[in-house]
């Protein structure tokens, strides 16, 4: 399995991991059969590890007393299969609530994003819009309901996970390079179940291969202050995605009747055809090749340049990528979309989501507090609240629907 295909099946989101704690407990998949008993497969391995250069101090100070994460095994076979429109999506991942936090953020980092500008050319605005999807903006609360420790998940998908065992085994053997090296401990390495840690998700082996030690402090690290995270992430932007500098992704656009999607001209050339940006400006850049895209029959449309498929790089979805950019753009003082998907709400705003949380406590719904941010809690409790009301479909998004519904009663 590569770097991509993990992320992408493993970084779903707030509602992924409620659903998945729901429906989806270790206790309900079988575990693969293991080779051997754990010590005996801890033994087998070492050879391998110390070939990679691994000291045996080290090897038999991280694995003789680890115990494996079983449990990795339901949440590696259970991935949950959602059937979330992409209105949904976006206006889970672009809310008021993320748009408002990463604001405060922005101006807090301002200086390390303009020397990421500077430095690896990509916009200040796709870094908080990845840094915002990825781990909110370093929540502390992400770290601690979402998070776990890598080394025992690791070994155990290593050891015991037939399917892709040599991925697994080379991200054990990479993250026990990061450890011989100094750059992390075993009890600061918390992350996914798949081992994506830090700021912006790194697997062990984005960290040995594009990270940088940008704050200068002699090591390399995804977690602490941002600087390396960052710098690592723009690299990767670079290198893996082939950004580039000055371009922008793309914009929203309102179209002529009769163009259809695709081809690949300029910006310029799109403005000849009919195709303009949605909120009536020109272009920043019209000598940039794109290419027009309609994400749902009847929605928004977009132009897309390279630079949209560069931060796709970082995560094989285009919803993924739309989610990264349209919040970025929200950041930076744009607003929503022009036009809403078929069948779409508007993203409702921090004080209806309060209210959301409010009424659903109130019906015996324990949402959490009270804070327009949806969460564990309070996707759970919209969930109960769905079921219990027989509403379709049980899919805890909390919408301008479901506060219309909890507004008369229980």
């Amino acid at each position: 399995m590569s770097f991509d295909q993990t992320r992408r099946a493993l970084l779903k989101g707030t509602l992924a991991a409620s659903a998945l704690a729901l429906s989806h407990g270790p206790s309900g998949a079988q575990a693969p059969a293991p080779r051997g008993t754990f010590p005996q497969w801890v033994s087998a391995f070492k050879p391998r590890a110390l070939a990679r250069g691994i000291s045996e101090k080290t090897y038999e100070r991280v694995m003789a007393s680890l115990k494996p994460d079983t449990s990795v095994y339901a949440l590696d076979r259970a991935q949950p299969e959602f059937r979330e429109e992409l209105w949904q999506y976006l206006n889970r991942r672009v809310s008021d609530w993320r748009v408002m936090a990463g604001q405060q953020h922005a101006k807090e980092v301002s200086p390390l994003l303009e020397r990421i500008e500077k430095d690896y050319g990509v916009d200040r605005w796709v870094m908080m819009g990845l840094w915002g999807n990825e781990s909110a903006f370093g929540d502390p609360q992400v770290q601690k309901k979402f998070m776990r420790p890598v080394m025992p998940a690791l070994t155990a998908l290593a050891w015991g996970e037939p399917r892709r065992r040599a991925y697994w085994e080379k991200e054990l053997l990479n993250a026990l390079v990061i450890i011989e090296r100094g750059w992390s401990t075993p009890d600061e390495m918390n992350g996914s179940w798949a081992g994506a840690m830090g700021h912006t998700q790194w697997m062990p082996e984005v960290w040995l291969s594009v990270g940088v030690d940008y704050d200068g402090d002699g090591r390399i690290s995804p977690f602490g202050k941002p600087d390396d995270a960052f710098a690592g992430t723009a690299q990767y932007l670079v290198k893996r995605g082939g950004y580039r500098r000055g371009e922008p992704w793309g914009y929203e656009v309102k179209v002529a009747n009769g163009i259809g999607d695709g081809g690949n001209r300029t910006y310029a050339t799109w403005e000849k055809s009919g195709v303009v940006r949605a909120n009536g400006q020109p272009y920043d850049a019209p000598h940039v090749s794109a290419r027009l895209w309609t994400p749902v029959s009847g929605g928004p449309r977009f132009l897309l340049s390279r630079n949209f498929d560069a931060v796709k790089s970082y995560n094989p979805s285009t919803s993924y990528a739309l989610a990264v950019v349209l919040l970025g753009d929200r950041i930076r003082g744009d607003g929503p979309l022009s036009k809403l998907f078929p069948g779409g709400e508007r993203t409702p705003t921090v004080a209806e989501v309060q209210e959301i949380q409010r009424r659903l406590t109130e019906h015996g719904y324990d949402a959490g507090p009270p804070n327009g941010r949806i969460g564990l809690e309070t996707t759970q409790a919209i969930l109960a609240f769905q079921r219990k009301a027989k509403l379709e479909p049980v899919d805890g998004y909390a919408g301008l629907k479901l506060l219309t519904r909890l507004r008369q009663g229980p």
